[in-house]
């Protein structure tokens, strides 16, 4: 019998080797159960929906034969919904880590992570955690950011503001401007101010990139 303290841990990884590796990290001294691993998805499903003792881990390869480990976390999450998922892969590219995280993965370790921090990412994310790899954990920082970031409010500009803005996008000095649309330094810099408030910015450079991201002028 298992020790019921002992952390259930499945892997699906297809590389023979690199599986019997992984489940030499399962033991007791870790305070890990001995594991059940799998070469496919299609088998660990199978065997998930019969098991009477979830695994409380399952660490997930992506690139597996048949369907990839990105598109059974679903499937896995319905038979062991208190399973925690841990990818653990050679895929280091965004659209894979967001893909991941937002169907449900725990984790994401790449497969350069050493033997005793595998065996700590399984204990940390038994317990709730989100145990990534440094570079991953990164990558998922700017993910984030970028999902967070205000959503901006339309803008109405007018025909001089718009102007003004096509100017700061060519590059010209202040006193160009001023030169351009035929007025004053002082009221150019009174009509920047008021460019920038509209445009939410405090800056050229920034107005400058909104200008172009929402191809304004």
């Amino acid at each position: 019998m298992i020790d019921p303290d002992l952390i259930r841990v499945w892997f699906v990884e297809d590389h023979d080797a690199f599986r019997r590796n992984l489940e030499r990290l399962c033991t007791s001294k870790r305070g890990l159960a001995p594991s059940r691993a799998f070469a496919n998805a299609e088998t660990m499903l199978a065997a998930l929906a019969k098991a009477e003792e979830k695994p409380q881990v399952l660490l997930l390869d992506v690139g597996l034969p048949g369907r990839s480990g990105l598109e059974v976390i679903g499937d896995i999450h319905h038979h062991a919904p208190d399973c925690h998922i841990v990818i653990l892969t050679v895929f280091e590219d965004e659209a894979k880590i967001s893909q991941a995280i937002s169907a449900g993965a725990s984790g994401y370790l790449l497969k350069t992570a050493l033997p005793d921090e595998i065996a700590a990412a399984i204990l940390e994310a038994s317990h709730g955690g989100s145990p990534m790899s440094p570079h991953i954990a990164a990558s998922v920082v700017k993910l984030l950011a970028r999902l967070t970031r205000p959503v901006l409010p339309t803008v109405s500009l007018s025909p001089r503001e718009l102007e003004l803005l096509r100017c700061m996008v060519e590059g010209l000095t202040a006193k160009e401007i001023a030169f351009r649309l035929d007025i004053s330094i002082h009221t150019a810099d009174t009509h920047t101010r008021h460019l920038f408030t509209k445009l939410g910015v405090h800056s050229r450079a920034s107005a400058v990139a909104r200008a172009m991201r929402e191809r304004l002028v």
